[in-house]
């Protein structure tokens, strides 16, 4: 199940709530569990959406409606057809391995039982096993045998080896957490919670703040630089001459 529920559903709070002392300690300890875990984590409870019920319709499309004729089947043939040869091989691998290099990052979140959501991120490239892994070091019990599926329809992930991008989750998705009772007893303690270490449900609304960085100080704008005039040029008048006189010309 890809992330499209309203961020709403989500009650948080910021480390900008409490005193700068427990501040920073909450900050040392997500700091402390990033190096632990090899990634950041958050944890929140969510609240479970009212659905409407769904709109009984009373102009129903009758049964022959929905019937594939010949025409139909003929041309979807002919387009499946025509958009096979459009493109070599090559060139659909191509601009798949492009697409798969633009994406950097999934976030996958974790439902359990209790309505606590485990939320991190992975690279695409990284499989269900790393996220497995991940919740073996969370977990209140990871003695216990446990899967994880999607709904609807639940399908339970059985392909640990596969990656996010290749199973479709990408940009993000939720999975659900549940113990698996087949390959063993699960106590009635550890199947009505908390699925989560203690010190894991501490964090619980809290949301890491990082420090931001100094801002860069923008390219001063040089200033103009007035240059005084230069002077106009001086235009030499011609000195006045008196009319020369012709040698020839006597008085």
């Amino acid at each position: 199940m890809t992330i499209t529920e309203s961020q709403s559903n989500f009650k948080r709070r910021r480390f900008t709530e409490v005193d700068p002392m427990e501040s920073e300690a909450l900050k040392a300890k997500f700091a402390a569990l990033k190096e632990e875990l090899g990634r950041e984590i958050t944890v929140f409870e969510t609240s479970k959406p009212s659905v409407p019920p769904p709109k009984e319709s009373s102009d129903e499309e009758m049964d022959d409606f929905y019937e594939l004729t010949a025409a139909d089947y003929f041309r979807i043939a002919a387009t499946k057809k025509e958009d096979k040869f459009l493109k070599t091989r090559k060139i659909r691998e191509a601009e798949e391995a492009a697409r798969r290099s633009r994406i950097t990052k999934t976030t996958i979140r974790v439902r359990f039982p209790d309505n606590v959501t485990l939320e991190s991120t992975f690279h695409p490239s990284e499989t269900f096993q790393s996220l497995v892994e991940l919740l073996t070091k969370v977990t209140a019990h990871s003695e216990l045998p446990f899967y994880l599926y999607t709904t609807p329809p639940k399908k339970q992930i059985k392909d640990l080896s596969q990656d996010f991008y290749s199973a479709g989750f990408i940009p993000g998705a939720i999975v659900y957490f549940s113990y698996d009772a087949s390959k063993g007893d699960i106590p009635e303690a550890a199947s009505s919670g908390p699925y989560l270490k203690e010190d894991i449900l501490s964090l619980k609304d809290l949301v890491p703040i990082t420090d931001p960085e100094p801002a860069k100080p923008e390219n001063p704008t040089p200033e103009a630089v007035t240059s005084a005039p230069e002077p106009a040029a001086q235009v030499r008048k011609p000195a006045d001459k008196k009319p020369a006189v012709p040698k020839w010309f006597k008085r």
